[in-house]
């Protein structure tokens, strides 16, 4: 496929769970070759080929790739593939006309979003906030979608949640908190 690897070896490889160029490159030749099929010679090209790939790779390449209306794909794809999959992307209204204004339209699906300030700045406000807008109707400016909530710092709170829900007219769910 380009670099000597073909679509049999690329398939072993995800049978196995490696995916992306960072993680053939972190990779083992022993490990490789444990994998049915791959000798001594196809690790090596496989290896090669994945030093000269990750060269060439920006910093920012994308190595997986979220989509709320699919299941999660990993792997290799195609820029054609890709290029549909980003079609389906949406902007999610962050509730405040300023900040949609300066983020373009709002948050973007299908990406990380990192939102970083002093203490007591308001992050975790836009995060509780976000969580409730994310599973909002499109045409209320949310994405009719499923929001997993991460918090390393204890500042979750439902009751919270609970209330910027109320905002945007009604309660949610008990289902919202399961």
């Amino acid at each position: 496929m380009g670099l000597g690897i073909n679509a049999a070896d690329i398939t072993k490889l995800k049978n196995n769970n490696i995916c992306t160029i960072a993680s053939l490159s972190a990779c083992t030749s022993k490990r490789l070759l444990k994998i049915k099929g791959l000798s001594d010679t196809k690790v090596e090209k496989i290896k090669e080929a994945a030093k000269k790939l990750s060269v060439s790779l920006p910093l920012y390449a994308v190595t997986f790739i979220f989509d709320a209306e699919q299941p999660t794909t990993t792997g290799f794809i195609t820029a054609a593939e890709l290029r549909e999959i980003r079609k389906r992307c949406i902007r999610i209204s962050t509730g405040s006309k300023q900040l949609d204004a300066a983020l373009n339209g709002g948050f973007q699906t299908m990406s990380i979003n990192e939102v970083y300030g002093e203490f007591r700045c308001g992050k975790t406000q836009l995060a509780h906030t976000m969580a409730v807008i994310a599973q909002l109707p499109k045409d209320m400016g949310g994405a009719e979608g499923k929001v997993a909530y991460i918090d390393t710092e204890g500042t979750f709170r439902p009751e919270r949640i609970q209330e910027i829900a109320e905002r945007f007219g009604g309660k949610l769910p008990k289902r919202y908190f399961d």
